[in-house]
């Protein structure tokens, strides 16, 4: 399994697969995700790419414990 969702993949979640008012499929699919708040770049190809962790909830650190400050002891 890849890292990264496939170009199949991103237009399934987005719903874009073909390019239209004179935009292209690229640029339909990154606006949707930018409205999704879907945490992706583009590269330098102008496609958009999508880490799998950040659809599947995978990565994620649970929230760590603060013990608060305590004094250098000497």
């Amino acid at each position: 399994m890849s890292t990264f969702l496939n170009q199949r993949e991103i237009a399934d979640l987005t719903g874009v697969r073909i390019g239209k008012g004179g935009k292209t499929r690229e640029q339909l699919q990154v606006a949707e995700l930018k409205r999704m708040k879907i945490p992706h770049f583009v590269n330098a190809r102008g496609c958009p790419v999508v880490a799998r962790a950040v659809i599947e909830g995978g990565a994620q650190q649970p929230p760590q414990q603060h013990k608060g400050w305590e004094p250098a002891l000497a």
